[in-house]
Order: structure tokens, then sequence, then C-alpha cells
């Protein structure tokens, strides 16, 4: 009778054992596909971060263009130094679109 009544005691304190040894068990395989989720890029975050830097590299060369074309409007005008700003920034459009995407 005591050992039955002791058993009967000590469930309670075993279930909770168990539970936390099955949370200890699994802890590392949780962690482990969480690590490869953060790692890894699905096709969906690919094409984003694509479409991303593609708009980017289109704002920057229009930025680009607007400020050689104001340039080059100062160089007909005259402004010399214009005329060099025009030049380089035109190399910087000609690099820019050169560059792998």
């Amino acid at each position: 009778m005591r050992i039955w009544f002791g058993t009967m005691l000590a469930l309670p304190l075993l279930a909770g054992c168990v539970s936390t040894v099955k949370s200890v068990v699994t802890a590392p395989v949780k962690a482990a596909g969480q690590v490869v989720d953060w790692s890894t890029t699905s096709q969906d975050e690919a094409d984003r971060n694509r479409g991303r830097a593609m708009r980017e590299r289109e704002e920057r060369l229009g930025k680009l263009s607007r400020q050689r074309d104001k340039a080059a409007d100062k160089c007909e005008r005259g402004d010399h130094e214009q005329c060099r700003r025009a030049e380089v920034l035109n190399h910087e459009i000609e690099a820019a679109m050169a560059e792998p995407m």
C-alpha cells in the first residue's frame, strides 16, 4: 500500500520531468531548423532583392543622366567647367551600366 501511495504521489512530478526532457531533447533540432531558415534565401526573397537592386540602379542612372544633361546645357552656354563635369558624369553612367546585376 505504501509503495502504491508513493508511486501515485511521484507521478505528477515524473510528468513534469518527462516534459522537461522532451523540451531539452527537441531544442537543438528546432534551433538547427531556425538557423537553416535564417541562412537560406527563398526564391521570392531573391526576386524581391533583385527587383529592388534594379530599381535602385535605374534611379541612380536617372539621377546621373539628369545631372549630365544640366551640365551639358551649361556647357553649351560656355561654362567649360560644366563641360568637364558632363564628361565625368557620362563616364560614370557608362561604368554603372557596365556593372553586373
